[in-house]
């Protein structure tokens, strides 16, 4: 494909925004019959580069046509129907033809992440193995470029890996597809960021086109809409919401690579302001931030950006700051953006993708709560200062999907008072692969996922309060604190239970990790060495600096059966009851 696509910058166009094809909103029965309705039309997906210039225009007739001829290479191959075949997903029209190739051959796509710039390339190799062997795939299919790696990743667990150029040269001889049914599944999602725990959500093709026809029903897509996306593909909001959407509700859409955003974020709101069409366009709290700060005073914003066509500026993927948000605004008033465009959204990849929005329109709705009440105390004591954190409002649930907030006891709650909370709808995950004793811990008899999330309802909105079962969220990366805390236990003379990890608010509004070490020594300078190992180390995982604080043994608190507790761990050192050594003894 990469032959085929090589014509001069000047002959190529975009694909259309308008269509005489008429709309469908994911009525379909499997994602290969959404494609195949979205090829008679002449929308499409546009893969652009790190400065925004098009380099290829990919109409759905095209994408359909070599997913097609992919599938006949993988039955021709021996893949057969339920086999896991796990594909790097690069944002580029090889993986989106491999993708849906793998689909019309019966068998379940992988999505698994590209190499980052941090952690290097042993650690890359071992969180792709664990991954790979998670899921069990016949092959492994990667970029060129990446043969060294992720050969070495598919050789630890025995798994042929193939790289994608070499697999387009083989034969693509016709053959009879095998039927897929609704309840059938479409592909394995791993998005938890975990590399010691995977957890491959399993969703089926009813469940992710119900999905994918509430979030649309819910943005109100329209025919005169366009997305622009960089958000990666093997994460849910990128594959699902600016991916597979995107083909099922026939929208054209343009894309920067992920780490062409990350080199130059204001190439985002270029592409937008540059392509007339564009309406839609997601982001993570992140994304919005780094854009704010790269503006300079000397930016004649008005000049550069026209962003008053954005009528949905999403927002999901982790915690919301309203005060971003603002700042954003701010920054980008001059260029005609609407603050009411945010559209503030809730969900996971256990319930495929959405489990709330906004309705569009009414922008960012901020309650303040008190801190006490958010870390699970009562009302402060009359005198006491009170001290409040902003909570934005995630909106409702999504078409066909019900959201309750129970307590510890798994009790309904009133109104606006805190607890867990549970989804139920078509949408929800049929399971963890391979995994029933993960499943059954977040799904009740009766269809309700336990998401892990704390927040509350008020008047039929959602407020999210809490993480998903401990996770760190920062930059919109996922990461769970028992990678962090393993990391660190592979350090000399830590052991399990020795390491607590979490996220906190800096002074200046920023998330950042915390890691609580408890430690033996009472030499200073060794502890001096031990905290700058324990950094170097927590930062090949996440990627950035964060806090570090060695406390003496026995101080990290426990659960009654014995395990370790996070957030009570959190709350006492936030409190200052959990007291570290002095950096300086």
């Amino acid at each position: 494909m990469r032959e085929a696509s090589k014509k001069s910058e000047s002959n190529l166009a975009p694909t259309v925004t308008m269509d005489a094809l008429p709309r469908r909103y994911s009525d379909f029965a499997t994602l290969g019959d959404a494609l195949d309705y979205a090829a008679a039309g002449k929308r499409g997906l546009n893969f652009h580069d790190p400065r925004g210039a098009l380099t290829r225009p990919y109409p759905f007739s095209e994408l359909r046509e070599d997913a097609l001829k992919s599938a006949y290479r993988l039955i021709a191959y021996g893949v057969k129907p339920g086999d896991r075949i796990a594909l790097i997903a690069e944002t580029g029209a090889e993986f989106a033809a491999l993708f849906f190739g793998v689909v019309y051959a019966g068998a379940w796509p992988v999505p698994l992440p590209l190499p980052t710039s941090f952690g290097g390339r042993d650690a890359y190799i071992d969180q792709l193995a664990v991954q790979l062997k998670s899921c069990d795939p016949s092959l492994l299919f990667y970029p060129a470029e990446l043969a060294s790696m992720c050969g070495a990743a598919a050789q630890a667990i025995g798994c042929e890996g193939v790289d994608w150029e070499s697999f387009e040269q083989r034969s693509a001889d016709e053959a009879p597809l095998p039927e897929t049914g609704r309840d059938d599944i479409a592909y394995l999602q791993y998005s938890s960021g975990s590399t010691r725990f995977p957890h491959g959500v399993a969703v089926t093709h009813k469940a992710l086109l119900n999905n994918l026809a509430a979030h649309a029903h819910g943005m109100n897509v329209a025919d005169t809409d366009r997305c622009v996306s960089w958000l990666p593909w093997y994460h849910d909001m990128g594959l699902v919401g600016c991916f597979l959407s995107v083909v099922a509700n026939q929208v054209s859409t343009d894309y920067l690579k992920t780490e062409d955003f990350a080199r130059r974020p204001l190439a985002w709101l270029d592409l937008i302001s540059r392509n007339e069409g564009t309406t839609l366009s997601y982001s993570p709290t992140f994304g919005y931030d780094i854009c704010a700060r790269r503006v300079s005073s000397q930016t004649h914003v008005s000049e550069r950006f026209d962003l008053s066509r954005w009528r949905v500026a999403g927002n999901g993927a982790d915690m919301i700051r309203p005060d971003v948000m603002q700042s954003f605004v701010d920054a980008f008033a001059d260029a005609g953006f609407n603050a009411r465009s945010f559209l503030p959204s809730y969900g996971l990849a256990e319930a495929t993708l959405a489990v709330s929005i906004m309705p569009p329109g009414e922008g960012i709705v901020v309650e303040l709560v008190e801190e006490n009440l958010l870390a699970g105390g009562g009302e402060t004591e009359r005198g006491q200062p009170k001290r409040f954190r902003s909570i934005v409002n995630c909106g409702k649930a999504v078409r066909d999907m019900e959201i309750a907030v129970r307590d510890e006891e798994g009790e309904p709650l009133p109104d606006r008072a805190i607890g867990k909370i549970y989804a139920r709808g078509p949408s929800i995950m049929a399971g963890y692969f391979r995994d029933e004793e993960a499943t059954k811990a977040c799904l009740t008899p009766d269809g309700w996922l336990d998401t892990g999330d704390m927040g509350y309802l008020s008047e039929g909105y959602i407020y999210i309060v809490g993480r998903a079962k401990d996770m760190i969220i920062i930059n919109g990366r996922n990461h769970w604190p028992q990678d962090i805390e393993w990391a660190v236990e592979q350090l000399p003379g830590f052991k399990a239970g020795d390491i607590a990890a979490f996220s906190i608010t800096t002074p200046g509004g920023e998330e950042t990790p915390a890691v609580l070490v408890q430690c033996r020594t009472s030499d200073a300078a060794e502890r001096s060495r031990l905290r700058n190992e324990i950094r170097e180390r927590v930062r090949s995982i996440t990627g950035m600096n964060c806090v570090i604080e060695l406390v003496p043994p026995r101080t990290l608190p426990r659960t009654s059966s014995g395990k370790l507790s996070r957030a009570k761990a959190r709350n006492l050192y936030l409190s200052g009851e959990i007291q570290p050594y002095d950096i300086a003894a």
